[in-house]
């Protein structure tokens, strides 16, 4: 006879996923432009002042990975990196 477990507390947990490394999501966005003919920086310029993802194309899944980005925080780090901080 199967044993009754509904008196007993579940627990569920979900492992945290890694946070996404900025400059390897670039550089993955970038060859995939690239690879598909485009300018990857004018591309990735015009999605980061609009915000509009069709900037990037669906090639290698770049689309999807950019939009996982924070744009704010991708437009901070780079000025932290242009300005050396």
């Amino acid at each position: 006879m199967a044993e009754d477990f509904s008196d007993r507390t579940q627990t569920f947990s979900i492992e945290t996923p890694q946070k996404l490394d900025m400059q390897q999501v670039l550089v993955q966005v970038y060859d995939a432009l690239k690879e598909k003919g485009y300018n990857p920086i004018s591309q990735i310029v015009g999605y980061i002042l609009s915000e509009d993802p069709t900037y990037i194309t669906t090639h290698n899944n770049a689309r999807s990975l950019i939009c996982k980005i924070d744009r704010d925080e991708l437009l901070k780090a780079m000025v932290r990196t242009y300005l050396g901080e």
